[in-house]
């Protein structure tokens, strides 16, 4: 009797450990293939989202930047909106550099928010800058650069000829400041200033606007004495 119950209770030794060890073995199969799968991951490094790199213009690429993005462009009419009102101005097409970059700073909201800034009675009327953090910033993220002159296409001074005002930098070839732009308010024109700034278009609608603006109180640099603000620039068409 105590033999038959040895020999059951070694029988049943075997068969527990023969289960062990299959289960064991399970386990590293399972384990294994984790591992495999793991290990088999490919990455696409293509579809890596990488942050793309800001463009800024410079005196290097700014002409060649110009040059081709003019090429893209059917529009040449911008909406100019101001605390006082707003005017429309057609661009000139012969002039291709000047009426490119008016059009990119305005399509990248660079006008929205900078001011009328000089204002010289009975004569122009200056606008593209601002003393405020935000207009300084956006000029940092677009870029430093200057436009040639580009004085030879016909185009004159005449009255609401929008033109752009040199550098002031040591500026003996006349590079125009691509941020800011002034607009003539005389009468038929102001025709000395013709082979010295580039014309590079005109007013079409609001005139009467312009001359609003040319009539506020300065103070003695000729900057308004409130704000005139332009609110939105716009190209239309």
């Amino acid at each position: 009797m105590n033999s038959n119950i040895l020999s059951y209770y070694l029988l049943f030794i075997l068969i527990l450990a023969a289960s062990c060890n299959s289960n064991q073995k399970k386990k590293t199969e399972t384990t294994q293939k984790i591992e495999i799968k793991k290990d088999s991951i490919s990455i696409d490094s293509t579809k890596i989202n990488k942050k793309e790199e800001k463009f800024i213009l410079t005196e290097e690429n700014a002409i060649e930047f110009f040059f081709n993005y003019n090429k893209t462009l059917k529009e040449n009419t911008v909406k100019i909106t101001t605390n006082l009102g707003s005017f429309t101005l057609e661009l000139y097409d012969n002039v291709p550099y000047h009426k490119a970059n008016f059009i990119y700073l305005t399509k990248k909201g660079y006008f929205d928010g900078t001011y009328f800034h000089r204002v010289v009675k009975n004569f122009i009327i200056q606008g593209g800058n601002a003393d405020n953090i935000e207009t300084s910033k956006k000029r940092r993220e677009i870029g430093r650069y200057l436009l040639p002159p580009d004085t030879r296409k016909g185009h004159k001074h005449h009255r609401g000829t929008i033109s752009m005002p040199s550098s002031e930098n040591d500026n003996p070839h006349k590079l125009a400041s691509p941020y800011e732009f002034f607009i003539v308010v005389t009468k038929p024109g102001s025709y000395h200033l013709d082979g010295d700034y580039t014309p590079f278009g005109r007013v079409i609608e609001g005139m009467n606007v312009v001359d609003i603006i040319n009539k506020q109180p300065v103070d003695s640099g000729d900057w308004p004495k409130q704000n005139i603000f332009i609110i939105k620039a716009e190209v239309i068409k």
